[in-house]
């Protein structure tokens, strides 16, 4: 499988341009002063379909010839990127099949029946599976959410906006699953000589391990707030990962929902548990990242306002 470079995050930053928000960066006293660095928050919660996701999903099918392009698209998600692969058909006028598992948030669910896609329920361990039969017999594209080049050029334009919106950061911060956002960062932070940390959920801490024993291990099977971060490290991700020689710090479940509604008072920023955790990371590591000029991308927004409004109860 090819690795994406640079140039492919360049490229790909210029092709999604009319399709997708150059989003905010925002800073918090607040967290500067519990950190004791200076913060800055890249709000991908605002953007289309809010989630990093527009981005991987719509440079991957803005890439296909139109042939297959006129077979349809195919894919697995718990949410965000099927959403995105939603929206990135409809700008293509393609019919789009988004696997999900049936323990997926319904404000996801709903989200990508909204933007068109067909949606086909199974168990989290069989989704892989299930888009093998599928494919099988429709012949459709499959654009997986991390394990493609197109897909992680196109996040790896989120870190490349924020390079260019924050002079001098030291560090970038981003939540790690499959690895297709943290995998972007990483390419973008070693051409500008800016380190780059991943942060995971204790529960679901296979791309700590796998990073940590030099093994490519599976998803945990164990369920996380972080919905969008259950599925093991993809095999790019960690090759790239890997070969930059990046790091992850987990944190608690406690510590995640602790920070969507530290955020959300604080910030008047709604973010969902996946996104949290990169907060989550900054705070509880807070020694790492002391007199640092930090970014902290915020991956998505995607959060029922009863999860929410029960954060204060």
């Amino acid at each position: 499988m090819r690795v994406p470079t640079y140039d492919d995050i360049v490229d790909a930053a210029q092709r999604i341009d009319p399709y997708v928000h150059r989003t905010p960066v925002f800073t918090s006293r607040y967290f500067n002063q519990v950190v004791q660095a200076e913060v800055f928050f890249k709000a991908e919660n605002l953007q289309k379909v809010g989630a990093f996701k527009a981005r991987g999903a719509t440079n991957a099918v803005l890439s296909l010839s139109d042939t297959d392009a006129g077979r349809g698209i195919l894919t697995h998600s718990s949410g965000n990127h099927g959403q995105a692969v939603a929206y990135a058909a409809g700008i293509r006028a393609i019919p789009a099949v988004v696997v999900m598992p049936d323990h997926a948030p319904r404000v996801k669910i709903d989200a990508v029946a909204r933007y068109g896609a067909e949606i086909v329920f199974c168990k989290q361990a069989e989704r892989e599976n299930m888009v093998e039969t599928i494919r099988a017999e429709s012949g459709a594209v499959v654009i997986h959410p991390f394990d493609n080049p197109d897909v992680i050029a196109g996040q790896g334009t989120v870190t490349l906006e924020f390079v260019d919106q924050v002079e001098g950061l030291d560090t970038i911060v981003a939540p790690i699953g499959g690895g297709g956002l943290l995998s972007g960062a990483s390419l973008v932070g070693d051409q500008r000589g800016i380190e780059v940390v991943g942060a995971e959920p204790e529960v679901v801490d296979d791309a700590y391990r796998s990073l940590r024993d030099g093994v490519r291990y599976g998803e945990t099977g164990q369920l996380s707030v972080g919905d969008g971060l259950l599925t093991g490290i993809g095999e790019l991700a960690f090759e790239i990962l890997r070969s930059h020689s990046r790091r992850i710090l987990t944190v608690s479940e406690a510590e995640i929902l602790e920070m969507v509604g530290v955020v959300a008072m604080r910030m008047k920023l709604v973010i969902e548990p996946s996104a949290a955790t990169a907060v989550a990371a900054v705070t509880r590591y807070r020694s790492e990242f002391t007199d640092r000029r930090v970014g902290i991308i915020i991956s998505g927004g995607n959060i029922s306002l009863d999860t929410l409004g029960g954060l204060g109860s």
